[in-house]
């Protein structure tokens, strides 16, 4: 029995220990990471440069994409790296970082998906005081709150996770250094981060139960629009949040709540993968393919690059 240490190292099984796998595991990452950097960098770059973007809405979204960018970034390029030199390790450090950055952007993400809903269904059920309720300063304010709900979310979880004394060797189950595996080699049950992991879960309950009221009244007042277009626009602006919201916080529950076996399992690396791989790259594709001011400025920026170039 010891407990975490500075000059330890851990090892990640990932997928699997056949090198023909690994090589696929590392080009389908590769793949996808490109994807993710190229999708939320371009999504960036937009809502920067066109000043029709300049909005509350972009400006969630420019974060959004931010944070993406760097949600992606904490796991996949080790693991490409681990695949491609046919190693597993990862040093103490390395997996503090990663535990740290993840809870800091992950819960910065979930908080900041609630203040989108928010967003959205002020835009929807109160358009004559959007301008009032959501100013530039109330935008600040809950992007930082947000930033500042996600910290202190990391540092706890950080601290009652590597405080733990563990038993046998220090195998992670997974492609990145993921809480629950951590916890699987505890000693025994770690009732600072068990209370820590119950209060984050909640919290994030309480903020999925509010995304959706939200949404409950932004679909009741799109539903009485008596304008087709109306009606099209504002679903297909405020769906796909839904559908993001959705999908990263149903695969964190399942992960958090359901028991480890102490076998490796193919199903918990891929549940895994839904919420830490997935929402960074189909968020752009949501939101740049099925917004007409996003392709409007995409549009223009070529425009622009074509003209200077000629």
């Amino acid at each position: 029995m010891e407990n975490f240490t500075s000059g330890g190292t851990f090892f990640l099984m990932g997928f699997s220990d056949i090198r023909e796998i690994q090589i696929l595991h590392a080009v389908l990452f590769l793949l996808i990471y490109l994807a993710a950097i190229l999708g939320n960098l371009l999504i960036i770059t937009l809502t920067t440069k066109d000043h029709r973007l300049h909005t509350p809405m972009y400006f969630f979204l420019k974060n959004l994409s931010f944070l993406d960018l760097c949600l992606i970034s904490i796991t996949v390029p080790k693991s490409i790296m681990n695949s491609l030199m046919n190693q597993n390790t990862i040093s103490f450090l390395g997996c503090v970082s990663q535990v740290f950055f993840f809870f800091l952007l992950a819960s910065t993400e979930v908080a900041l998906l609630t203040v989108m809903s928010y967003d959205c269904y002020v835009a929807i059920c109160h358009p004559l005081r959007y301008d009032i309720i959501i100013g530039h300063e109330a935008c600040i304010q809950m992007a930082t709150s947000s930033w500042i709900s996600g910290c202190l979310n990391a540092i706890l979880h950080t601290a009652s996770t590597f405080s733990i004394s563990i038993c046998g060797p220090p195998e992670v189950n997974q492609f990145f250094c993921d809480v629950p595996q951590l916890l699987s080699l505890a000693c025994s049950y770690n009732i600072g981060e068990l209370v820590v992991i119950d209060l984050s879960l909640l919290l994030d309950f309480g903020c999925f139960v509010f995304i959706d009221i939200s949404y409950y009244y932004v679909f009741s007042t799109v539903l009485r629009m008596p304008s087709v277009e109306g009606r099209h626009k504002a679903i297909s602006t405020c769906l796909p949040y839904l559908i993001v919201v959705t999908l990263f916080l149903s695969s964190g529950f399942f992960a958090y709540l359901h028991p480890l076996s102490k076998s490796p399992s193919l199903f918990d690396l891929l549940v895994s993968v839904f919420y830490t791989v997935v929402p960074p790259t189909i968020n752009p594709l949501i939101y740049s393919l099925r917004n007409k001011d996003m392709k409007m400025a995409l549009r223009k920026l070529l425009m622009r690059r074509y003209c200077l170039s000629n």
